[in-house]
């Protein structure tokens, strides 16, 4: 468990001290990001599905090129097949999805007030459990992490880009499509709408049109369960109601209030929905883990006046503390995480 705990120490200690956000990418920035891209794409036999990926790179070696353009989940399927062919197997399949999630995250850490919180945020659940054990879906986010940075400083064909790329790695990402029209200043808004239903459309035909029948069989009519995804959903309602609460403060100091709103509402519906597909919603439920970091990381001024920093700062590190040992300790498939293993280390 030691290096799980290290891990979430190095951005905790910056976020206790109250480092804020740099001027330019610092050498400490680069370090930290790349000890986290060491530590995802190098680790041996750790994650829930690191079969299931083990079997998917061995299958991608019998697959000509040109098949993998019209398979599922194109890009990740590609990188797998450069990999094999490079010779660096499933640890370079792995390497490159984890620079994908965590140059993502950090990009957005960085615009935030609080970068250091807003990292040590992501890392109990986003990075130990997601970037390690849903690769797929993690490259999807971290291409959403690239989006969000660029849609708040109002760049929306930049957002539908990247989401773009997000779907070829897992065709769930085609659903962020259209929060790309919600930026915070309405000009162009019909050519915008036009083009997200237009890109929306497209991205639906190509990944998942041929799927959907067999998606909703599997993850809705058979009642598929996710163990803990019940808490998970509540982790992203906590940030969710804390936004609307905030919200005449939130759009008076930080931008895109409209994203934001919108991902609160769906957060607080997957709260009601759980029961009825858990699941299919705990899937879903993963986009909107940003809500954690955009709003924790923002809290201390949005609550300036009434809290101290230092103590909201301490609250939200200590928190996601717990969030790490109960995880570590009492989560069905923590076994899968434990111990943790590196191809790099002794």
């Amino acid at each position: 468990m030691f290096a799980y705990w290290f891990l979430y120490t190095v951005p905790a200690l910056p976020a206790f001290v109250g480092v804020r956000r740099p001027d330019r990418l610092t050498s400490t920035w680069f370090i930290v990001g790349l000890l986290f891209v060491l530590a995802v794409g190098f680790r041996d036999q750790v994650g829930g599905d690191w079969s299931n990926y083990l079997k998917y790179y061995h299958h991608t070696l019998e697959l000509p090129l040109k098949e993998i353009g019209f398979s599922e989940d194109p890009g990740y399927l590609l990188l797998n097949w450069l990999m094999a062919k490079w010779g660096w197997d499933i640890y370079g399949v792995n390497t490159v999805c984890g620079a994908f999630f965590i140059l993502g995250l950090l990009r957005y850490c960085r615009q935030l007030p609080w970068p250091w919180l807003g990292f040590a945020v992501a890392v109990p659940y986003l990075i130990v459990v997601m970037a390690m054990g849903y690769t797929r879906q993690s490259v999807a986010l971290g291409f959403f992490f690239f989006a969000l940075a660029d849609i708040e400083r109002g760049y929306f064909l930049r957002y539908l880009v990247w989401i773009a790329l997000g779907t070829t790695f897992h065709k769930s990402a085609v659903l962020l499509v259209p929060l790309g029209i919600l930026i915070s200043h309405r000009r162009g808004w019909f050519w915008q709408g036009i083009t997200v239903v237009a890109v929306a459309y497209g991205l639906w035909d190509l990944f998942l049109a041929e799927h959907q029948d067999h998606l909703w069989r599997e993850y809705v009519d058979k009642q598929m369960e996710s163990q803990g995804a019940k808490i998970r959903v509540f982790m992203n309602l906590v940030p969710g109601v804390l936004l609307l609460l905030y919200a005449k403060r939130w759009k008076l100091l930080f931008p895109a209030y409209g994203i934001w709103f919108w991902l609160s509402i769906a957060a607080l519906a997957a709260v009601i929905l759980v029961n009825l597909a858990t699941t299919a919603v705990d899937r879903i439920s993963l986009y909107f883990t940003p809500l954690q970091i955009a709003v924790f990381a923002r809290l201390p001024i949005l609550m300036w006046g009434q809290f101290s920093p230092q103590l909201i700062r301490l609250a939200i590190i200590t928190g996601y503390a717990a969030v790490l040992f109960v995880w570590l300790n009492y989560a069905t498939h923590a076994e899968y995480w434990l111990p943790y293993r590196n191809i790099l280390l002794p």
